[in-house]
């Protein structure tokens, strides 16, 4: 059974910042582009930040760029999300999700998607 595992959210101030990490249980996923979502209360689960599975290409939500970075080191099969700069706005429940089809682009789509994490809260304070 594929399972990914988010951890690092939690309450902070805006301005501040959290380190996202997601990792599988049972497997590795260092040959699979690996991407982050998040979901606020009442709305859609919106793209965040993709990563191929090199780690040499990545692309964000203008939301997000400038503030938050992907990274993942495939010796240790983890993926972070480093997010400074937090605003309010940030304020949701963050996914790790796997893509296990091959694709030149990368995936912003949840449905592009295969297998994904429980989630980790992260709340922004004013």
């Amino acid at each position: 059974q594929v399972q990914l595992v988010e951890s690092g959210g939690g309450l902070v101030q805006a301005g501040g910042s959290l380190r996202l990490s997601c990792a599988p249980s049972g497997h590795t996923f260092s040959t699979y582009a690996m991407g982050w979502f998040r979901q606020a209360p009442g709305k859609e689960r919106d793209f965040v930040a993709a990563i191929n599975w090199s780690g040499d290409r990545t692309v964000y939500a203008d939301s997000v760029k400038g503030r938050f970075t992907i990274s993942r080191d495939n010796a240790k099969n983890t993926v972070l999300l480093q997010m400074n700069s937090l605003e309010t706005e940030d304020t949701a429940i963050y996914y790790c999700a796997e893509q296990r089809r091959r694709a030149v682009v990368l995936a912003t789509k949840t449905y592009e998607y295969d297998y994904w994490g429980q989630g980790t809260q992260v709340t922004v304070s004013s």
